[in-house]
């Protein structure tokens, strides 16, 4: 599927040619976001996303439960780049393969612990319903501090951003986590 706006691929700004190289120097190629949307923007709105990344490390809450909790809000979008990209970047910093693949399963799944679900119910129903019930919160309180709820609800709000932008603009996974696996192959071979 072609995304709404046709991607540029040379840009003309001497940053974002530096941005361009620097993705293509991470992820193999640039990615589709950064060619449909962030290319046609000033800056100002690249240095906002990067804020958003510079907060996201600030984020005490374990990493592997930031990663699963983001992938949740986008799975439930349906944002194919997040998700992708999501699961690339969670696979090579946390090692949660079993997680992301039984996602779909948390609240049954013996992979997840209590606060897990809990978590991952209130962002569920935050996501999807875009309220959640005070039985919901109750049980997400039970396991969490009030700076760590605060963090989770960061996690969707900002969650949100990338998917809605993604999803408005046509743009879908750019196959990162293929990329991964023919890279691996590669040097395995």
């Amino acid at each position: 599927m072609d995304t709404y706006l046709p991607p540029i691929e040379k840009p003309k700004n001497l940053i974002l040619k530096l941005v361009y190289a620097a993705t293509r120097r991470r992820f193999g190629k640039v990615l589709t976001p950064l060619k449909v949307h962030s290319a046609r923007l000033p800056l100002a709105f690249g240095f906002w996303y990067a804020k958003i990344s510079k907060l996201d490390a600030k984020v005490t809450l374990p990493r592997e439960l930031a990663y699963l909790l983001r992938q949740q809000v986008a799975r439930i979008n349906v944002c194919e780049f997040c998700i992708d990209i999501g699961r690339y970047i969670a696979l090579q910093e946390t090692a949660s393969r079993e997680k992301l693949d039984a996602l779909a399963e948390y609240q049954t799944s013996p992979l997840f612990s209590p606060a897990e679900r809990a978590a991952l119910d209130y962002v569920t129903a935050l996501t999807r319903d875009r309220k959640v019930d005070p039985q919901t919160f109750h049980r997400l309180a039970e396991h969490f501090s009030d700076r760590q709820i605060c963090e989770i609800a960061w996690l969707v709000a900002s969650e949100h951003v990338y998917n809605m932008t993604n999803i408005g603009l046509n743009i879908h996974s750019d196959l990162l986590c293929d990329l991964n696996l023919k890279r691996r192959s590669l040097v395995t071979a």
